[in-house]
């Protein structure tokens, strides 16, 4: 649970940094982002597994890069629903998702450095 908390937190701050520096995201406050964030999540634990499901002919086809595609979706479904969130297009949701995906990982690596490696085979 402290782990989930820590990553809300972390996306809250990226997506914060991220509205602010990209054209076409608007956010409100940072209590939005966090909302942003938990609604994130919910949203990529139910909705992506089907989503992914559902398309998986295309994501085979594509060799994967559906993939950012459903990211994109679940950026607009979020904005959606979040109040004070705003995103202007597709596009934008999609350089949205790849830039929010790549620094949760970075920080997520710095912060648990250790997590693969203390795993048993």
């Amino acid at each position: 649970m402290q782990k989930w908390f820590f990553k809300v937190l972390v996306c809250s701050v990226n997506v914060f940094i991220l509205a602010y520096i990209l054209p076409g995201i608007s956010i409100v406050d940072f209590f939005t982002a966090i909302i942003v964030a938990i609604v994130l999540s919910v949203l990529d634990a139910v909705v992506k597994p089907l989503l992914i499901l559902f398309t998986l002919p295309a994501t085979i086809l594509t060799l994967g890069l559906f993939l950012f595609v459903i990211n994109a979706s679940i950026i607009l479904i979020d904005a959606y629903f979040v109040h004070g969130f705003k995103v202007d297009s597709f596009w934008h949701a999609l350089l949205f998702g790849a830039l929010l995906s790549f620094f949760n990982s970075v920080v997520h690596k710095k912060a648990f450095p250790d997590e693969k490696k203390n795993k048993p085979v």
